[in-house]
């Protein structure tokens, strides 16, 4: 009973208590899982672009090596994403209702608050966060750890294999992605978004859903850069992205959510 409730829970199964067919369980299990990952993938492509981890990201990669800003910065995503998944999840002891129109109430917010970003916003918005990301992270390095700064050279017989790759992944690039990522993420739209998707939808789905939006917003930062960061259209994605949030709400509102899972 254990593990079906945690399967259910996490949008492996089906929340209604039903004797279906076997193949209707399965399709309705696909129906929960896809509609976390499609729900989790379209609203962290849209909070990310042009987000500050997005110009975190740019900015590194163009003053160390992509693959290393892309790890760092994506360990950071995965982990707040993984984090934040867990703890949507742990707002399943509370009523279903409760959660659902909680999450119709900060849907709502957050739709009403962007649309009035997107209003009140110029059209050079994009270019000046990128300006003032940049700064920062120029500020912050004098008083951080130096990338050239070399670590005490070690006999190689008394350090493991293992112990010599991971000192190669974990360089102080690596770390300042990693951490400057995880910072910024840290109580951002995107993160309580996927909080809040998690308590309704496939935790799961949400988790697979975040994961490849931030992958992909992070792989196009990283590669395009500056480019991307001074073209975007940051004010009309802003716009697009309250819509989204104001029709997730008014589903929840009018959309006779089950109140009985």
């Amino acid at each position: 009973m254990f593990l079906y409730d945690y399967r259910v829970e996490w949008g492996m199964l089906p929340r209604a208590n039903d004797e279906s067919k076997p193949s209707n369980k399965i399709n309705s299990a696909w129906d929960l899982f896809f509609s976390g990952f499609s729900s989790s993938l379209y609203v962290i492509i849209i909070s990310e672009l042009g987000d500050k981890t997005f110009f975190i990201a740019a900015i590194m990669s163009m003053q160390h090596p992509r693959a290393l800003v892309y790890c760092g910065a994506m360990f950071a995503l995965i982990t707040m994403t993984m984090l934040s998944a867990l703890l949507g999840y742990a707002t399943t002891i509370v009523p279903r209702f409760v959660t659902l129109y909680l999450s119709g109430v900060l849907f709502l917010i957050f739709g009403i608050k962007m649309l009035y970003e997107a209003y009140t916003m110029s059209s050079s918005s994009a270019k000046d966060e990128f300006d003032e990301v940049h700064m920062q992270i120029t500020q912050s390095k004098s008083g951080d750890i130096e990338t050239g700064t070399s670590v005490p050279e070690t006999p190689r017989s008394l350090i493991s294999k293992p112990i010599l790759i991971i000192k190669k992944i974990l360089t102080p690039i690596f770390v300042e992605a990693f951490v400057l990522t995880f910072l910024a993420e840290w109580g951002d739209r995107s993160q309580i978004t996927t909080i809040v998707l998690a308590a309704t939808k496939s935790a799961l789905g949400v988790i697979v859903g975040g994961v490849l939006g931030h992958a992909l917003c992070t792989g196009l930062a990283v590669l395009m850069g500056r480019f991307v960061a001074q073209r975007i259209p940051v004010q009309w994605i802003t716009f697009i992205g309250g819509v989204t949030f104001i029709i997730f709400a008014f589903s929840v509102f009018f959309g006779n959510p089950d109140t009985n899972s």
